[in-house]
C-alpha cells in the first residue's frame, strides 16, 4: 500500500480502513429488514443488476476489481483514446446528419456550431445529381463531408471528386468519408454489393486524398435490429477484418487499409454502457492491427450517433434529454465525431428547431460543461474500467463465433445475425413490457392530452434486410388503437378508479393505476360515480388491509352498476384471490398485454 505524506489534512486517519467484508455485513442488515435472508457474496449479488451480454453490474466497485492496464491516450491499445490530445483541441467533431434538400439549412448548421456534414445521397436521401446543390456554398476544405450512399456509392463518391476538381480544392486538405459500406448495405437492405469498385474507391483515396476516408463499418444497422453492445461491438469488429481482407488483397498494405475505415456506432442513454462500449471498440480494434502486424495503425477513428432504437414517437420533446445523456457518454467515451439526432428524427425531417437543439447539444457540452477538457473523463474508474474490460470480453467471443461461422457476410446470409439480434431483442421486448425498462413519456407518465408533433414524412429508407425496431413500438401501437378511436368516436376508451379509503391509503396505487392504464391510451376517470364516468371497467385503488374489508363488497357494487370487468391495483390475496375481481394489475405485470387486453375486451379495435 502507498504511503502518503502527512500534510496535515488527512480525512479520516483516526478511523480504520473499513473492509469488504464490513460492507457485506451492512447489507445483509438492511437487506434482512426487506425479508431477504442472504448473507456474504450473496447479498451482493441480490443488489446486482443484470446486463445483456450476460454482463453484471455490481453495487460496489474497489481496487480488487483492477482491469488491465488501459495504456495511455494515443497508444496502443488505445482504450483512452486514439490521439494524444483527445478531443482537447476544439472538442469532438459535431457532424449534422440531412437526408433531403432543406433551403439554407446545410449552411445554417455550419455557420452554428456543425463541422462537419453526414449526407444520405441517393435511395432514401439527396438524390446524387443534386449533390452540388446541395453543397452549394460550402467550403469544401473546411468542411468535411461523410456520405451515406447506399448502392449509389460510385456515383456519389464521382460526383463529389468532381465538386473538389471543380472548386480547386487540395487533395491534401479534404478530409470526411465516402461511406462505402457493401455488408452495412447488405444488412440494411438484403442485397450483396460487388467490392471491387470499393477498393477502387480506396485505392483513389489512399494515393490522391490522404485525409479522406473509403469505408464505414457501420454498427448501426445491428443496433437497430435489437442487438447488444457486445453484438454490435463483434459485428462491426469481424466486419472490420473483413474489409481489411478485401483492401489488402486489392493491393493495399495493412497500414493504407486500416486507414480506410471509420467505425460508426451507436451512443444511448445508458451512459456507462455507451462508455465502456467506445472504450472497448478501440481495443478490440487494436488487438485486430496487432495481430495483422501493423499495431501503430490500430487506432480506431469512431463516429457516434445518439440511437434512433431509443427515439420516442410520443412526447418527443424528452428525446432532448435522452440524447444529451448519449451525447455526453459518446463525448466521455472518446467518440472522434458526434451527430445528435433531433428530437423529432422518428417523426420526420426535423425543422429548423429541432436542429438549432440538436447542434447546441453538443456545443454546450463543449463549451460551457467543458466535457472536452479532460482526456478519457472516465478512465481510472474501477467500474468504467472493470465494465470495459468485460465487455470487450464479450465482444470478442461473439467476433470470434461470427468467424468461426465463414464471417459477417456468410451469417448475414444464412440469418444467424437475424436469429441472434431477434432473440435478443426479444429479451429486450419482455422488459419494456413489464416497464422494467421504462419509456418516459410512453410507458411511464404519458400525456394523453398532448398534442402531436406533425412533421414532413422523411424519404423511404432502404429496407428489406434486417429489421428496424423501437422501444416505444409496443406501446405506439396501443396508442394508434386509442388515437383511432378518439377519432371515430369523440372519446378516448375510459376506465374509472374506484378508490377506498382515505387519499393517504389509494393514492398510491390510483396514480400507478392511471399512469398504467394512460400507457395505453385510456384516459382514467377519478370524478363521481362509476354511472356517471363512460367507463365499461373498473379499477380498485387502496391498501392492502382495506382490499381485505372492501374489495369484494366494491367489485360487487361496481359490477351492480354495469361494470363488466373489475380489476385491482395490487397482487392478488394468498388464497385465490378476491371474488368479483376480475384480473389484477401491479409492479412488473405484462402492461402491454394487461392493456391490449383491455382495449380489445372495450372493443377498440
Amino acid at each position: 500500500m502507498t504511503v502518503l505524506p502527512d500534510d496535515g489534512l488527512s480525512l479520516a486517519a483516526e478511523f480504520p480502513d473499513a473492509t469488504h467484508e464490513q460492507w457485506h455485513t451492512l447489507v445483509e442488515g438492511v437487506l434482512r429488514k426487506s425479508g431477504k435472508e442472504v448473507s456474504g457474496a450473496a447479498a451482493e449479488d441480490a443488489l446486482s443488476t443484470t446486463l445483456e451480454d450476460g454482463l453484471r453490474t455490481r453495487p460496489l466497485y474497489t481496487a480488487r476489481d483492477a482491469a488491465p492496464d488501459p495504456g495511455l491516450p494515443g497508444f496502443a491499445p488505445f482504450v483512452r483514446g486514439g490521439r494524444p490530445e483527445g478531443n482537447t483541441v476544439g472538442g469532438w467533431d459535431v457532424r449534422q446528419r440531412h437526408a433531403a434538400l432543406a433551403e439554407g439549412a446545410v449552411l445554417t448548421d455550419l455557420e452554428n456550431g456543425v463541422t462537419s456534414l453526414w449526407l444520405a445521397v441517393g435511395e432514401g436521401g439527396i438524390p446524387v445529381e443534386s449533390l452540388a446543390r446541395a453543397l452549394d456554398g460550402v467550403f469544401l476544405d473546411l468542411a468535411p463531408v461523410v456520405l451515406d450512399a447506399g448502392r449509389d456509392v460510385e456515383a456519389a463518391a464521382r460526383s463529389l471528386f468532381g465538386l473538389y476538381e471543380e472548386k480547386g480544392v487540395d487533395p491534401k486538405t479534404v478530409r470526411g468519408s465516402l461511406g462505402a459500406d457493401p455488408l452495412g448495405y447488405e444488412a440494411r437492405t438484403g442485397t450483396a454489393q460487388d467490392f471491387a469498385p470499393v477498393a477502387a474507391l480506396a485505392r483513389r483515396c489512399a494515393e490522391e486524398y490522404p485525409g479522406l476516408r473509403a469505408l464505414t463499418v457501420d454498427a448501426l444497422p445491428y443496433h437497430e435490429a435489437g442487438g447488444s453492445a457486445a453484438q454490435e461491438l463483434g459485428l462491426s469488429v469481424a466486419t472490420g477484418v473483413a474489409y481489411l481482407r478485401e483492401l489488402t488483397e486489392a493491393g493495399l498494405t495493412v497500414e493504407q487499409a486500416c486507414g480506410q475505415l471509420e467505425f460508426r456506432y451507436a451512443a444511448t442513454a445508458d451512459q456507462f454502457l455507451t462508455i465502456a462500449k467506445l472504450r472497448a471498440a478501440r481495443r478490440l480494434w487494436a488487438r485486430v492491427a496487432e495481430v495483422c502486424g501493423a499495431p501503430g495503425a490500430g487506432a480506431q477513428v469512431q463516429h457516434a450517433v445518439t440511437s434512433p432504437v431509443m427515439m420516442s414517437r410520443r412526447d418527443p420533446w424528452v428525446n432532448m434529454l435522452r440524447t444529451t445523456v448519449a451525447t455526453l457518454a459518446a463525448g466521455v467515451g472518446g467518440a472522434d465525431a458526434v451527430t445528435v439526432l433531433p428530437f423529432d428524427h422518428a417523426l420526420g425531417l426535423p425543422d429548423a428547431f429541432a436542429r438549432r437543439i440538436a447542434r447546441n447539444t453538443s456545443t454546450i457540452l463543449v463549451e460551457e460543461s467543458h466535457l472536452a477538457r479532460v482526456i478519457d473523463p472516465a478512465g481510472g474508474s474501477w467500474y468504467v474500467e472493470k465494465l470495459t474490460e468485460e465487455l470487450a470480453g464479450a465482444a470478442w467471443e461473439y467476433f470470434r463465433s461470427v468467424e468461426r461461422d465463414g464471417g459477417p457476410a456468410a451469417a448475414l446470409r444464412s440469418g444467424r445475425v437475424r436469429d441472434d439480434l431477434a432473440k435478443t431483442w426479444q429479451a429486450r421486448t419482455a422488459k419494456l413490457a413489464k416497464r422494467r425498462e421504462p419509456i418516459t413519456g410512453v410507458s411511464e407518465f404519458p400525456l394523453l392530452a398532448e398534442k402531436p408533433v406533425e412533421r414532413e414524412p422523411a424519404p423511404a429508407a432502404p429496407s428489406g434486410g434486417l429489421p428496424r425496431v423501437r422501444r416505444d413500438e409496443a406501446y405506439e401501437a396501443l396508442r394508434a388503437r386509442s388515437d383511432a378511436h378518439l377519432a371515430a368516436t369523440g372519446s378516448r376508451p375510459r376506465v374509472f378508479l374506484a378508490t377506498i379509503g382515505s387519499a393517504a391509503a389509494y393514492t398510491a396505487r390510483s396514480t400507478f393505476a392511471a399512469n398504467l392504464f394512460q400507457a395505453g391510451g385510456i384516459e382514467p376517470v377519478t370524478e363521481g360515480g362509476f354511472e356517471d364516468s363512460g367507463a365499461t371497467e373498473a379499477v380498485l385503488c387502496s391498501s392492502d388491509a382495506l382490499y381485505e374489508e372492501q374489495a369484494e363488497q366494491l367489485a360487487a357494487s361496481l359490477k351492480a352498476s354495469g361494470a363488466r370487468h373489475v380489476v385491482l391495483a395490487g397482487r392478488p390475496a394468498e388464497s385465490s384471490g378476491y371474488a368479483g375481481v376480475d384480473s389484477y394489475v401491479f409492479a412488473g405485470c405484462d402492461a402491454v398485454a394487461v392493456l391490449s387486453a383491455t382495449l380489445d375486451r372495450m372493443g377498440v379495435s
